[in-house]
């Protein structure tokens, strides 16, 4: 009798512990940076409520986790007064470590691609990889444009994209050799620069991988780079003044531009080019993210203090998560 007795106790006590690791490492989750407050937040996108609030920074910028949810990465910006990436362990709740990338100062645009760390670097004009199994930048090359910003890598490591805000530029770098990109260093690559926009921040590759949008955010348009030809195709009169950020939905159907100046998102259809609404969400909109399966985007709405969620098939704004002072990078764990 005691012993079953002692194996039902053992039961609950087993079944206890595995909520326990439910509640600490959830399936998804959304992180969000609150530059003033130098923290990242964790938060439950099925509740909405934060989970946790960790110290990193100096200024974090921009956010990134690794595709297994284990571990984010974070670039400390400060206008190029900073040089580090702080990692994190998202089910651990903890700050595990600064990255030192030396002369590489201004970093700010994140990926995780190929089990890399891809990053800018806008004061030296160049881009990176860092490799977190040797704790090593294994790669860097050199853009030639002014304020390298933002970063897209393909899943096949063979070409890069960056947008330049004050070149006005977006750089296309594609491998011409080495076979199989195991390693950056593994092949040559050559550069294509495309004139845009001027303020040519935001931007991001059609699910189909057809197409480059890109927001300037000095002029108000939208330019649409085919990426064939390596040209602009289209300049569309978006007025998306002061726009910071641009993502396609999953389907590749719409675009969604942030601005921080008002109305703060703007959503376009992308066959016809056309705005289908413009929502004012706040008194100023920067990071923007897609949830996964296509249903929200949201919007760090950063003088206002909090994230703005949007229903992508109402085009409503459905709900607010509080993110303490000036909330800007946004990324998504899980699926």
């Amino acid at each position: 009798m005691k012993i079953k007795t002692l194996l039902f106790i053992l039961v609950v006590l087993l079944l206890g512990a595995r909520g326990l690791v439910a509640q600490t490492a959830p399936d998804s989750a959304l992180l969000i940076l609150a530059k003033e407050d130098n923290t990242l937040l964790i938060v439950d996108p099925a509740t909405l409520k934060v989970t946790a609030r960790l110290p990193v920074g100096p200024d974090p910028h921009e956010v990134i986790a690794s595709p297994d949810g284990t571990t984010a990465y974070i670039s400390n910006y400060g206008g190029g007064r900073y040089n580090t990436l702080n990692v994190v362990d998202l089910a651990a709740k903890k700050v595990l470590s600064t990255i030192d990338l030396g002369d590489l100062r201004g970093p700010h645009g994140l990926a995780f691609v190929g089990g890399r760390v891809w990053f800018t670097a806008e004061v030296a004009k160049a881009i990176g990889s860092y490799d977190p199994a040797t704790k090593k930048v294994d790669w860097i090359m050199g853009t030639g444009q002014n304020r390298t910003h933002m970063i897209y890598v393909f899943p096949d490591l063979n070409r890069i994209v960056t947008t330049n805000p004050d070149s006005a530029t977006v750089n296309i770098l594609e491998k011409t050799g080495g076979g199989a990109a195991t390693k950056p260093s593994s092949g040559e690559w050559n550069e294509t620069i495309v004139p845009v926009g001027r303020g040519s921040e935001g931007f991001d590759i059609s699910p189909d991988g057809k197409e480059i949008w890109v927001a300037n955010a000095d002029d108000g348009t939208v330019s649409v780079i085919d990426l064939a030809s390596k040209k602009v195709i289209d300049t569309l009169a978006a007025n998306v003044k002061e726009a910071n950020r641009l993502k396609f939905t999953p389907d590749g159907k719409l675009v969604v531009i942030s601005m921080i100046s008002k109305p703060n998102v703007a959503i376009f259809d992308r066959v016809t080019r056309k705005e289908v609404k413009r929502l004012e969400v706040g008194t100023g909109a920067e990071g923007l993210l897609m949830q996964p399966d296509g249903s929200r985007v949201y919007v760090a709405c950063s003088p206002d203090g909090y994230v703005a969620i949007i229903d992508l098939h109402s085009f409503d704004e459905v709900g607010r998560i509080e993110a303490g002072h000036d909330p800007d990078g946004l990324a998504w764990v899980g699926h």
